[in-house]
């Protein structure tokens, strides 16, 4: 997991600390302090292994976790905080969408050409903010060319005028000239909206006039102008169409082929504003100077290294057939030992190149109201050694979920109605009012654990949301007694809390 040599910020993986991991999670995580132990471990262990001596290091495999605990009391969101906090390539899947080999649907290995996917697109993101500022430069040369073509042999003395100069002077660049002025004259922009600068002498030549049209650039001056501009199309590929459809070995088959067949990338003529413009260019002089070959080395040793896979709803697979009848959920234990191959660590063909699933964290995470762990096959339940048990939320749990998180609901809902001027005082006696229904609405329905103060907030605020354009600017507080003013009537509705709340 050593950083990548782009240079793009990561994080310094030796100050995290499993404390440190922790302390980085409660800032978006209630509770859980179980799960963010084991977590922190695992990350942890991945670095301890990079330091250990090879012939040690390749023997040392990830203890793979499964989360244990009802919905909405934040598995996912620990899983995915992690990974963000490594810097590591992370896909979450359900486990529900995959099935048998044989059966309609997406076949395991599709989660690893995804997490193949994902490293490659980090990568290049982060290769591309280290090129930047060299291909913002190209970028602004190829669009000085299409505004202003250098001038024809035997007038260099003279500005070049909208009728001379050779269009597309740059690769990639067309022209759409601006008409230069006579000496002492004013440059007038195209849409007769005022001067925008005074034309050089004729002795300073056409390198001065550029100079001047490159300050106008960057100071903003011709933003409203519109040049016309040659970009790579890349129109979408019908492989990419079929692609994620149970076909994958078929795609990868095609997708070598093809390139063999092609008369390499064609051009299309645009025409934009010069902000617009010089946007695309710096995205397309950014790939050119990106070596893609290097890219994709890096990315799958990345996720090879430091991948994480979120397997969900684990446990809706977790069923043993009995009696050997058949029936639509056949095909269950079918999935469990296909994915058996992938925890243990495989090879699986990816478009970008063989990735070994040896050394990937894999998090599995379920409710198991219905089924256990011990319903897994026996082989799998072994590759999830560290088996952690979420809390279900309590009212102070859901309290603290409002008010302290840095995403907390509260605050994100003060931020968007702050927009048009409207000041949300969220007192503390309504965000206790709004707890206790929530908690009270899991326990008499179906417990969503925190995602139902998304539904609760929603309904508090539904009107304010609706009116506050024409409120003006204004200070509202939020009290107790305004939350059971617009809950009240829905809770005592049996009937219409359930498909309300």
């Amino acid at each position: 997991m050593s950083d990548h040599a782009s240079g793009h910020a990561r994080p310094n993986l030796d100050s995290l600390t499993p404390r440190a991991i922790v302390e980085e999670l409660d800032r978006y995580i209630v509770g859980q302090r179980d799960a963010k132990r084991a977590v922190a471990v695992a990350l942890r262990n991945r670095w301890r292994r990079q330091k250990v001596a090879p012939p040690m290091r390749d023997e040392i495999a990830p203890k793979n976790i499964m989360l244990i605990g009802p919905t909405g009391v934040g598995k996912t969101e620990i899983a995915r905080r992690l990974a963000k906090l490594a810097g590591a390539p992370f896909i979450k899947v359900e486990a529900s969408k995959f099935t048998e080999v044989g059966y309609v649907g997406r076949d395991v290995d599709s989660m690893v050409r995804d997490l193949a996917e994902t490293a490659v697109q980090m990568l290049r993101e982060e290769e591309r903010e280290r090129v930047r500022p060299r291909a913002r430069e190209n970028a602004e040369e190829r669009l000085l060319d299409a505004l202003l073509p250098p001038s024809p042999r035997g007038r260099s003395g003279s500005a070049p005028s909208a009728s001379s100069g050779a269009p597309g002077a740059s690769a990639g660049a067309s022209t759409s000239p601006i008409p230069m002025p006579a000496i002492g004259e004013k440059w007038v922009d195209g849409t007769g909206s005022g001067p925008l600068a005074t034309s050089a002498p004729a002795s300073d030549g056409p390198n001065a006039t550029r100079e001047s049209l490159r300050r106008l650039l960057r100071e903003g001056k011709l933003d409203d102008r519109t040049v016309e501009i040659d970009t790579a199309d890349a129109p979408q590929s019908v492989i990419d169409v079929f692609s994620g459809t149970g076909m994958e070995e078929m795609v990868l088959n095609l997708k070598d082929m093809l390139p063999q067949m092609g008369g390499g990338r064609k051009t299309k003529r645009r025409r934009l504003t010069v902000p617009e413009a010089l946007e695309a260019l710096v995205e397309e002089e950014a790939a050119k100077l990106i070596d893609a070959d290097k890219v994709t080395k890096e990315a799958i040793r990345r996720a090879e290294q430091a991948g994480i896979i979120f397997i969900d709803e684990i446990d809706k697979v977790a069923g043993r057939e009995a009696g050997g009848h058949g029936g639509p959920d056949v095909s269950r234990e079918g999935v469990q030992r296909d994915l058996l191959p992938i925890v243990e660590g495989s090879t699986v063909s990816t478009k970008h190149g063989p990735l070994k699933t040896d050394h990937v964290l894999f998090i599995a995470a379920g409710a198991f109201h219905v089924s256990k762990p011990k319903d897994l096959i026996p082989e799998l339940q072994g590759r999830f050694p560290i088996r952690v048990e979420l809390e279900s939320l309590s009212d102070n749990d859901l309290v603290r979920i409002l008010t302290e998180p840095e995403n907390a609901l509260t605050k994100q809902y003060t931020a968007l109605l702050a927009t048009e001027g409207v000041t949300l005082e969220i007192r503390e006696d309504a965000v206790a009012e709004i707890a206790r229904i929530a908690a009270l609405v899991n326990a008499r329905m179906e417990n969503i654990g925190a995602r139902r103060l998304h539904t609760i907030m929603e309904r508090v605020l539904d009107e304010l949301a609706f009116e506050a354009p024409g409120l003006g600017q204004v200070t509202i507080p939020i009290t107790a007694a305004y939350v059971r003013e617009r809950l009240d009537g829905v809770l005592k509705d049996e009937d219409l809390s359930q498909y309300v709340l």
